[in-house]
């Protein structure tokens, strides 16, 4: 194993992701004779095969997968290096990876793309919308830098919570959770409107985190919500609720771009909750000074336009 390059570390990796040597090749600049030679010359340096043929494409072996695996942490670590080395040298310069859940693309994402273009043209943004579990599991497999997400307090399928420990996590804002009813419903004149009072009324649920929110939110209320229709759309959301077909719980942030519709009305709940935003990385990426800047930048960004609080 003393033969082990991270050449051949980079080149693994890239095979595990695109499932093919000409796509591997692709996506680190070389052409596919060189990525396939080197290969050859790996192997027979550390004894064991690495891919073997499956159809049209390739397979790692275990001795392969081993070292696909330890790739993310490899590259991890030559990141950070390079990134202390770039800092030295004054550097600021590269490509930043964030992913983020829906209602944020339309609010903190487009104005954190604005302000690095304006004040730091030399690093690249990329931007993927994610749900938080997915999210979360783009940043642990290295695709991306950084998840900007969110959490319920109390909620027992926080995504977060398996994956205490691996991430480092920098706390943004809260955020309160409404209630949107609609406006010809009996308590749509009162405010804030109990959980409790709802026991009866059909539900629209969000996305799967949303969705857990709802049910610790009614079951701490004694109710167990009879959901009868599920969207992570939020204007579908207001528009079921002002047809008349139900109530919803939904964060605020969601509400920021979407126009409430007639026949719909917003109010607070009792008791009362609120949903946390973070931005999650991974343990030492913050030593790189592109991703360092770019997390700063979503640390410094204004949530009031959008009823949000600093934390």
């Amino acid at each position: 194993m003393s033969d082990l390059d991270l050449h051949s570390v980079r080149i693994v990796r890239a095979i595990a992701e695109h499932g093919t040597i000409s796509g591997a090749a692709r996506a680190l600049g070389y052409s596919q004779p060189a990525v396939s030679q080197h290969l050859r010359r790996a192997e027979a340096r550390l004894g064991v095969p690495l891919l073997v043929r499956a159809g049209r494409g390739v397979r790692l072996t275990e001795p392969g997968q081993v070292l696909a695996r330890h790739a993310i942490t490899i590259s991890s670590a030559m990141d950070a290096a390079n990134g202390e080395l770039a800092d030295l040298l004054g550097l600021r310069t590269g490509t930043v990876r964030v992913a983020a859940f829906p209602s944020a693309s339309s609010t903190l994402i487009p104005r954190l793309l604005r302000r690095m273009r304006e004040t730091h043209p030399g690093i690249t943004v990329t931007y993927l919308e994610s749900e938080e579990p997915d999210a979360l599991g783009l940043l642990r497999d290295g695709l991306v830098d950084l998840a900007i997400t969110s959490a319920f307090p109390g909620d027992r399928a926080d995504p977060h919570r398996e994956n205490e420990g691996s991430f480092e996590t920098l706390p943004l804002f809260t955020e309160p959770v409404v209630l949107a009813l609609p406006a010809s419903h009996p308590l749509a004149d009162q405010d804030p409107v109990e959980l409790s009072a709802l026991a009866d009324d059909s539900w629209v649920a969000g996305c799967p985190v949303c969705r857990g929110h709802l049910l610790a939110a009614c079951e701490s209320v004694g109710v167990e919500p009879r959901i009868e229709f599920e969207t992570d759309n939020a204007v579908a959301v207001l528009n079921l609720v002002a047809s008349e077909l139900g109530v919803a719980l939904l964060p605020r942030l969601a509400l920021a771009t979407a126009v409430v519709p007639p026949g719909a009305t917003i109010r607070a709940t009792s008791p009362s909750s609120d949903r946390s935003i973070r931005v999650v990385s991974l343990p030492g990426s913050r030593r790189v000074p592109a991703i360092a800047t770019v997390l700063a930048e979503i640390a410094a960004l204004d949530g009031d336009d959008w009823g949000l609080t600093r934390v």
